[in-house]
């Protein structure tokens, strides 16, 4: 067993979504969105670090990070979860982040993901784009889109990840997945053989460059159903995001085939709940006659109005979900203003629903810390005892493993 593994088997049963290694510092927790520093934990050094990172790496990731000082992979603990694992290097040394992925995929139906989501898994063509920030959930999300679809339709599903996160078995579906690094060289390479490759879905982990985005929609317009992720925080700015990467020359032309190809866009964020744990707020749009007409002609600034004409559609504003959070007691009033977007918008709905909130958008340090304060006061002896760090014996001098808090949410 790896030596990282009791804390990737620590961090599964406290539910911390990431675990943050950096040399010559304690390792820390993401928990219930906020940063934890697991005070019982050996600091290791550079050496130590390297050693540990390394451990878990794949040949050709270990390589790379040699090479070029960062690398991405996913890696599998039986039993436990897979874990997104991204490896660096600055000014202390090398370091890592590990992004949990549960073994199990989460469906449409324990998301909550409104019904105009699933009906966009019903489209044989066309483009759909899931977005978010860093950390937002987009993941999950298309996981779960995907998992609909392998139990209601029979298609061949390609997926094209950096790393593969969640994994699919094939239920009504033939799904292939392919690794960026392991089973093709670049998303751009993949998505062109995928072409040859008789599929009636192609999910694209990250649309990261012109060309990839630019095949994506190609894809789309030839009569196959593209999902794909960009970074946006909003579904007109998703759309102008793309129309940017392209020269001024070309964005007539790609406005014109966005406005026949794009089918969807789901913007999301995740936002702290009131108790334990997050939930993401979601903006839909479904891309009707009117909204191809504005992207056509250059009026993305109109689609938020259309946004609100369409609820009939399923169409929602990121600020209308984060009232619906606000009002069912999911999140505090402020948390929705901290993760608005339309922050004037969202102020002026929360005094129409007669909901109090702070007038200054900061939160304070209490509310910020209230969930993890008492995770880490909550102190259950663990299971096992975790190993000692890298060159060292169990109960040794400093940096030995002695005891790992077992953290919880309310």
């Amino acid at each position: 067993m790896a030596w990282i593994d009791s804390l990737f088997k620590r961090m599964h049963e406290v539910g911390a979504s990431d675990l943050h290694m950096t040399s010559g510092r304690k390792p820390m927790l993401r928990l219930s969105g906020e940063m934890v520093t697991i005070d019982e934990a050996p600091s290791l050094d550079a050496r130590q670090m390297s050693q540990v990172l390394l451990e878990i790496a794949p040949e050709a990731n270990a390589t790379q990070f040699e090479q070029e000082r960062d690398t991405d992979f996913a890696y599998h603990l039986e039993g436990v979860a897979r874990f997104r694992a991204n490896l660096f290097e600055d000014n202390r040394g090398p370091g890592g982040v590990f992004r949990v992925i549960p073994e199990e995929i989460l469906t449409a139906e324990q998301l909550g993901l409104p019904p105009a989501i699933l009906e966009l898994c019903k489209l044989h063509k066309g483009l759909v784009l899931v977005t978010g920030p860093t950390g937002s959930g987009k993941s999950t999300t298309l996981a779960a889109m995907v998992d609909h679809i392998n139990r209601t339709r029979r298609d061949h599903i390609i997926t094209i990840e950096d790393p593969i996160e969640f994994v699919h078995q094939d239920n009504q579906c033939l799904i292939n997945q392919r690794e960026v690094g392991g089973h093709t060289e670049s998303f751009k390479r993949a998505l062109r053989a995928a072409l040859r490759e008789d599929p009636d879905i192609v999910m694209v982990g990250e649309m990261r460059d012109l060309e990839t985005i630019e095949i994506a929609i190609e894809t789309a317009e030839t009569g196959h159903l593209v999902f794909g992720t960009l970074h946006t925080t909003t579904a007109p700015s998703t759309v102008d995001r793309i129309i940017d990467q392209f020269p001024a020359d070309r964005q007539a032309q790609i406005r014109t085939m966005l406005s026949t190809s794009l089918k969807g866009v789901v913007a999301q964020t995740l936002c702290k709940k009131v108790q334990a744990g997050r939930v993401a707020a979601l903006e839909v749009l479904v891309v009707n006659s009117a909204v191809s007409n504005l992207i056509r002609e250059g009026k993305t600034h109109q689609i938020p109005s259309m946004m609100q004409m369409g609820a009939r559609q399923g169409m929602r504003l990121l600020n209308d979900s984060l009232l619906e959070l606000v009002a069912s007691g999911t999140i505090a009033a402020d948390e929705a203003l901290a993760k608005c977007v339309d922050k004037g918008g969202m102020r002026s709905l929360l005094e129409g629903a007669g909901i109090a909130f702070a007038s200054s958008e900061e939160v304070s340090s209490s509310e910020l810390g209230g969930d993890v304060s008492s995770a880490v006061d909550m102190v259950e002896e663990p299971k096992s005892a975790l190993p000692a760090s890298p060159g060292t014996e169990q109960g040794s001098r400093d940096g030995a493993f002695e005891r790992f808090k077992q953290m919880r949410g309310r």
